[in-house]
């Protein structure tokens, strides 16, 4: 029998919430304009266990950046209504 490594032994005392923020439309991507999953990723959200939804949320969180990064480039001026979209992972 092999010995598991402490990171593995991690207990989860909370369920990973949704990254749903109620803005549900796909962009011209193919992703949420809301929490910037793919399909694929809200369809089976109750189905994959918590390590690939911390996947998923870190996905997300990569292309709200590349997003925003591409606005920025852009010189588009967002109004408050179009950010308040994307407050999901503001903190990153």
């Amino acid at each position: 029998m092999s010995e598991q490594s402490p990171q593995s032994q991690q207990l989860e005392f909370f369920e990973i919430p949704s990254p749903c923020i109620g803005v549900c439309e796909s962009g011209p991507r193919g992703f949420c304009k809301g929490c910037f999953r793919s399909r694929d990723e809200r369809l089976y959200w109750l189905k994959v266990d918590d390590a690939t939804k911390r996947q998923i949320i870190s996905a997300c969180a990569r292309r709200k950046r590349a997003v925003l990064a591409r606005a920025r480039k852009q010189g588009e001026s967002s109004s408050t209504d179009e950010l308040a979209q994307y407050n999901l992972f503001s903190d990153l």
